[in-house]
Formats: C-alpha cells, structure tokens, sequence
C-alpha cells in the first residue's frame, strides 16, 4: 500500500528528515488519520506532502517500522511510525496541479483536504511520479 503525510515545512520538512535519517511520525490526532497510520506496514512508500504556503508533494519516505504506540499520547491510543526518506522529487508536484487533473477527482487530498494521513492508489502513485 502507498501513503501520502502531510506536515508543515516549518514544523518538519522533507529536509529535515534526510537531514536526520528517520524520524518517529508522532502527533497524529485525527481519528481517520489515525485508523490509516494504524494501516501501515513497514516498507509500504510515502509522499511527503509540505502544507502551509508550500502545498506540495516533496518526496518519497518509506515506513522503517510498523505502528506502535505514540510515546507522546498519554492516553495510549494514539499510534506512530518510524519513517526514513527514500529521494526528493525531480520537481514539486503542487496541489493545484493535481486538483486540475479530473483523474484525482476521487483523491483524499482533493476530497479531504484537513486529513494528514491518506492512502494513495497505486495509479494516483505512478501519476504524482510522472507529474515530478
């Protein structure tokens, strides 16, 4: 299965976790968002989508681990996942680009525009990739 994360460049950019290496993809609050990251495997791919003023689909990451229980969620339902970065895209592919793609029509991105953690079809992958 493919994903898509999103988080604001400012907080935690794609840069950033090239920089570190991997990172512990904690704070997920959402309960849809939640029931995805729960969903994951490790080894499924990733776009990292940057929010904020950017709004783009930056690069590729890879789950390094499954999910576990989010270490900063005192209540112990909240889930997390490692993440590593994979390669940063030739080019941006911004999120105007694909709300004007009548194929992402039925996309969670277009759809759903709040929810950080989405599920992306394998021909929505192939399609973000030609678009890079």
């Amino acid at each position: 299965m493919n994903w898509l994360m999103k988080e604001e460049p400012t907080h935690y950019s794609f840069e950033d976790l090239v920089r570190d290496g991997k990172t512990a993809w904690t704070g997920v609050r959402n309960p849809l968002a939640q029931k995805h990251l729960q969903s994951m495997h490790k080894g499924d791919l990733i776009f990292f989508y940057h929010t904020g003023d950017v709004k783009a689909v930056v690069g590729v990451a890879k789950a390094a681990s499954a999910p576990y229980p989010d270490p900063a969620d005192e209540t112990g339902k909240l889930h997390a996942i490692d993440v590593v970065p994979v390669k940063k895209l030739k080019s941006p592919v911004t999120l105007a680009a694909v709300k004007a793609d009548k194929a992402f029509a039925s996309f969670p991105l277009v759809r759903i525009s709040r929810l950080s953690v989405m599920p992306v079809t394998d021909d929505e992958w192939k399609r973000i990739e030609a678009m890079a």
